[in-house]
């Protein structure tokens, strides 16, 4: 028997590298998964990355309270309900002082990084309430608990979901509704080329090695170790945990 076997789980950020990884460890555990992103193209790749028939996908704008609606409908329409949900959405911006961040850049960081995840909390709750209850994992980061000079609107966002977590754990306890945040270090995705080409243009091998030179264990994350602690955290081996920040970091957050 899976860990999972009869939940229905809803992924956002599901074409990405933790989402993906996340959706084949749960399909893998007995889960329907329903894989939510932006781009329609990237989510076919995604669902085919995954494998099996127990996935599928729909496009969302996890900013528009009517588009996270639709993906929730689309959940409990085609495999009956929501028992789990990873609140995993999420961009990095761009690299600069807080003097010259653009504005327009911090406002998407934040729309997508925090209102995303509210709005997700918002629509998801009601009908882990009708299933008697249910798991929501929020996506934080290291940058959640600590500051990195150049990347303000990121580490804002990132410690705004844990505190948003935990008011979602204690409105949910009642109705057996757990929350909690899984907090990664440097991980090996698309999301971590991206920063290190900001922190050095034209050296980006160079910020990864000064980077994971920062990490106790010395090296990044694969995405398949931060699914793994969602898995726990979505099944019932979690069962009295809620309110929580797991660390999924390598050792940083000791330092």
């Amino acid at each position: 028997m899976g860990r999972l076997d009869g939940k229905v789980a809803i992924i956002t950020g599901g074409s990405g590298g933790i989402g993906i990884a996340a959706g084949r460890l749960f399909t893998r555990e007995g889960a329907h998964v329903l894989l939510v992103d932006l781009q329609e193209e990237l989510l076919r790749q995604a669902v085919q990355d995954v494998g099996g028939t127990a996935v599928s996908y729909a496009v969302a704008d996890v900013t528009q309270p009517e588009q996270v609606q639709t993906y929730v409908r689309t959940a409990v329409e085609r495999y009956g309900g929501v028992d789990i949900a990873l609140q995993n959405a999420g961009i990095e911006g761009v690299v600069q002082s807080i003097s010259d961040y653009p504005l327009d850049m911090f406002d998407k960081v934040l729309a997508v990084n925090v209102r995303g995840v509210w709005l997700g909390l918002k629509y998801t709750m009601p009908e882990m309430r009708k299933r008697g209850g249910g798991s929501i994992v929020i996506t934080s980061s290291v940058a959640g608990i600590r500051g990195t000079p150049g990347v303000s609107a990121y580490v804002t966002s990132k410690h705004a979901v844990i505190g948003m977590m935990r008011v979602a754990a204690l409105e949910g306890a009642e109705h057996k509704i757990r929350v909690n945040t899984v907090n990664p270090a440097p991980i090996e995705t698309r999301m971590m080329r991206s920063l290190e080409e900001g922190f050095a243009p034209g050296a980006a091998m160079h910020a990864k090695e000064r980077i994971a030179a920062t990490v106790p264990l010395r090296r990044y994350g694969s995405p398949e170790e931060v699914a793994d602690v969602m898995l726990f955290l979505a099944s019932d081996d979690s069962r009295y945990c809620t309110g929580g920040v797991y660390m999924v970091d390598g050792g940083i957050s000791a330092r």
